[in-house]
C-alpha cells in the first residue's frame, strides 16, 4: 500500500514502549525500517524528530514524526484501519480501553522501575502496589481471552510487552506473579501464542540481565 511508504521507527531493543509499536505493526502487517538508538548518547535523528522529550519510540511516517507509544499505536490503528482493528468501535469501549492503557502506563512501568532502584520500604511499597495494579488489571479481564473480549487488541497491546519483564520484577522484589495473579500469566501465554508478540518480545533472563546492567550503573546494589 502507498501509506506503507517510508514508514521508521527510532527504538530499543528491550523498550516494552517501543515493543507496542511493533506489534502493533505487525498485527497490520505494515512493513517499516527499524533503526536501533543509543540512548547514551542520542541520535540527531531522535533530537530531530523528538525534540519536546527526546525519547524512544518515534515513528516517522512519510517524514512525519510520531511520539508516545500509545500514542503511536492509535495513529497505526487509525491509518491502517483496513486490517486488525485495536481499538473497539464502540465510544464507551474505547474510552475504556484508553482508561486502562493510561493505568498501565502510570503503574506498571513505574512499579517496575522502583522494584530494582529502590531498597527496604522503598521496594516493599513498589511490590505492594505491583500486586494491587495487577490484581486490578486481572478483576478487568476476567473470564475475557483478551482484554477487548475475543480479540487481541489496544489493552492487550500496552500490557503484554511487561510480560517479558515479570521475572526481573519477581527477581528484584521477591515475589510470583502467577501466584498473585495467575490470570495475567494465562493470558500473556495466550499472546505469545501470536507471532506479532512471540516475535517481538525479548527472553525473560535477557531482560533481567539488561536490568542488572541498569542497577550497576545507578550505583544499586
Amino acid at each position: 500500500m502507498a501509506g506503507e511508504k517510508g514508514v521508521v521507527l527510532l527504538d530499543f531493543w528491550v523498550s516494552p514502549f517501543g515493543q507496542r509499536v511493533r506489534i502493533a505493526l505487525q498485527e497490520k502487517c505494515v512493513e517499516y525500517e527499524y533503526k536501533e538508538q543509543d540512548l547514551a548518547n542520542k541520535s540527531e535523528l531522535l533530537l530531530k524528530y523528538n525534540p519536546v522529550h527526546k525519547k524512544i519510540p518515534v515513528l516517522v511516517h512519510d517524514g512525519k514524526p510520531v511520539c508516545e507509544s500509545l500514542v503511536i499505536v492509535q495513529y497505526i490503528d487509525e491509518f491502517w484501519s483496513h486490517k486488525s482493528p485495536l481499538l473497539p468501535s464502540d465510544p464507551y469501549c474505547r474510552a475504556n480501553a484508553r482508561f486502562w492503557a493510561d493505568f498501565i502506563d502510570k503503574k506498571i512501568y513505574d512499579c517496575g522501575t522502583r522494584l530494582w532502584k529502590l531498597k527496604g520500604e522503598g521496594k516493599e511499597e513498589a511490590k505492594k502496589e505491583m500486586i494491587e495494579a495487577l490484581k486490578l488489571l486481572e478483576g478487568e479481564l476476567g473470564e475475557k481471552k483478551y482484554f477487548g473480549g475475543e480479540s487481541f487488541g489496544f489493552v492487550d497491546v500496552a500490557l503484554v510487552p511487561f510480560v517479558s519483564w515479570f521475572y526481573a520484577y519477581e527477581t528484584c522484589g521477591n515475589f510470583s506473579v502467577e501466584k498473585e495473579c495467575p490470570k495475567i500469566v494465562a493470558w500473556g501465554k495466550r499472546c505469545m501464542e501470536r507471532e506479532s508478540v512471540s516475535k517481538t518480545l525479548e527472553d525473560p533472563k535477557k531482560v533481567y540481565e539488561f536490568v542488572l546492567v541498569l542497577k550497576k550503573r545507578f550505583g544499586v546494589e
